[in-house]
């Protein structure tokens, strides 16, 4: 399910887009870090260890949220298998893997005014944020995570019940770079 029930990309003068991201398997996994090695081998990559870091490798993506937080992504079809491999080691490896793919959609945000964009509703200094890391934070006080994907590409995910708010003020914010606000 994508922020609205149409895909619709929105241009502001072709200096930003925003588009729905396509559904994915969308995993917490919580879990002693001691034990991100055992973690990562079941995923399939391994984990990182630094906060705002991630990996990425067959199509799988480790996000490191905090010391012992994960957030892991994969295409729509691996879910039962990764379900299925860390149901395999439960008994031997503590730990949390919870499937949120119904909590959160994301869109991606892409153009030289992305980071502007994004500036009218997150405090963070976004110039701070270097490509292939990612946050926690918050965009006009809903929390999200977001990625920046390269120099002027970005993807914020948000909970679902939050989405058509943050959708309504990017598109309020598009509006506003296009009026020269």
């Amino acid at each position: 399910m994508t922020f609205h029930a149409q895909k619709r990309p929105v241009a502001a003068a072709g200096a930003v887009t925003i588009e729905d991201l396509a559904p994915e398997a969308r995993f917490s996994l919580r879990g002693d870090p001691a034990d991100a090695g055992i973690l990562g081998r079941t995923l399939g990559v391994d984990l990182p260890t630094a906060i705002g870091t991630r990996n990425e490798k067959d199509g799988r993506t480790a996000l490191c949220l905090g010391p012992d937080e994960w957030v892991v992504l994969a295409g729509e079809a691996e879910r039962d298998a990764i379900l299925d491999a860390f149901a395999a080691i439960e008994a031997d490896t503590p730990h949390a893997l919870c499937d949120i793919g119904d909590r959160e959609v994301s869109v991606r945000i892409v153009g030289p005014d992305a980071a502007a964009l994004l500036a009218m509703g997150c405090p963070r200094d976004l110039s701070h944020l270097a490509p292939g890391r990612a946050v926690r934070t918050v965009f006009d006080g809903v929390s999200i995570v977001l990625w920046r994907e390269a120099e002027e590409v970005y993807r914020l995910d948000a909970w679902r019940s939050s989405a058509p708010y943050v959708r309504e003020l990017l598109e309020t914010g598009v509006v506003e770079l296009r009026a020269g606000l």
